[in-house]
């Protein structure tokens, strides 16, 4: 597992958990977790549906208990301190913004809740929604804002409060895909701007490749892998790893020594110019990235195959490749001329761009 940890040693971490357990009766939702995020970081808990990212963010927001384990934000020991207590504000994936209220009101709230006077409330409600470019959307009630307005919104109301950790729960999955990309760019230019730490919570890999400082990969309620965004995606730690960030290829093969040198087999093919790698000798999964992948006239490259089916995406042509190692995906230029359906082609790959990792 990547052990990526930026937080200076003389630098009090922004949130750090201690050997964090979460139960739901006899279910372990939780296993003992070990988790700094330094001041002033944007770090993702990306993984599959119910591998336990939303319950650790439900731990930092106070919305849920640890069951063992200690919990610190700023230092501060809260593993046992309510959610309002916790210096801490969450943008639900739903915005929950209050429906009778304008956006003014709705970014006010919680100023007004905490005993502030009126007038200084609208002040600084005012200045966040400048900050965040709704300030001419105050009066509107937010049944009259678009999607994006509205997460603008929900962000104001979070940032007024200024907290000590802001969070994001899947924040734009109720955006369509062009204003996903504005949004997402628009959080991190923010969390740039304002030098805010950030836990943001997503099950899209692109997403997170795009915002992130660091990434934290769960798998079943344990931390699979962490790091920066070029790390995990280039040099993955394991299959899982591998095939849930971006696409990747899959080959299982094997590793063995031979008169000094590293060897890989699959079938018949052999590779004798590996990579630099740790890996014990024994089963392991090659990961082979669709774009390092170039289509060749039959006969040339590792492996030969069949052009099963091609799709034109706009930004690349997608063909599935037929092969004995399996049927493998290759991205293309889409201005490049490439054969067609049913042609023998020969796969080009380079040693260089095949990662050697775990088979499980």
């Amino acid at each position: 597992m990547t052990t990526s940890d930026p937080a200076p040693a003389h630098e009090t971490p922004a949130v750090e958990f201690n050997q964090v357990v979460k139960r739901f009766g006899t279910v372990v939702a939780l296993h003992p977790l070990d988790l700094r995020i330094a001041q002033g970081e944007l770090v993702t808990l990306l993984g599959p549906s119910g591998c336990g990212k939303t319950t650790l963010l439900r731990l930092i927001a106070g919305l849920e208990q640890a069951s063992s384990g200690q919990i610190r934000i700023n230092g501060r020991d809260v593993t046992g301190v309510s959610a309002n207590q916790r210096d801490v504000s969450l943008v639900f994936q739903s915005y929950a913004l209050f429906p009778h209220m304008s956006a003014l009101d709705n970014v006010c709230y919680g100023l007004l809740a905490s005993g502030m006077k009126k007038a200084q409330a609208i002040e600084q409600a005012r200045s966040k929604m400048a900050q965040l470019g709704i300030e001419d959307l105050g009066a509107r009630l937010s049944s009259q804002l678009s999607g994006g307005q509205q997460q603008r919104v929900a962000v104001a109301r979070s940032l007024v409060l200024e907290p000590a950790v802001l969070m994001f729960d899947e924040p734009l999955s109720n955006l369509d895909a062009k204003l996903r990309r504005k949004v997402r760019q628009d959080i991190r230019d923010l969390q740039q701007e304002l030098h805010l730490t950030v836990v943001y919570v997503t099950h899209d890999q692109e997403e997170a490749l795009a915002v992130s400082d660091r990434i934290v990969v769960m798998e079943k309620g344990r931390i699979a892998a962490m790091g920066g965004p070029r790390e995990l995606y280039e040099s993955p730690s394991s299959r899982f790893i591998a095939d849930f960030i971006g696409d990747a290829n899959l080959i299982d093969a094997e590793l063995f020594t031979r008169a000094g040198r590293r060897c890989l087999r699959c079938g018949a093919l052999e590779l004798t110019d590996l990579p630099d790698t740790q890996a014990a000798d024994g089963p392991v999964a090659l990961a082979i990235r669709p774009h390092r992948i170039q289509l060749g006239e039959p006969g040339t490259g590792l492996i030969q195959g069949t052009v099963l089916r091609q799709a034109y995406l706009g930004s690349r042509m997608e063909s599935v490749v037929d092969t004995e190692a399996g049927e493998l995906l290759v991205f293309s230029d889409p201005l490049q001329s490439l054969p067609g359906v049913g042609s023998r082609v020969g796969l080009q790959v380079s040693a260089s761009d095949v990662r050697i990792t775990t088979r499980y």
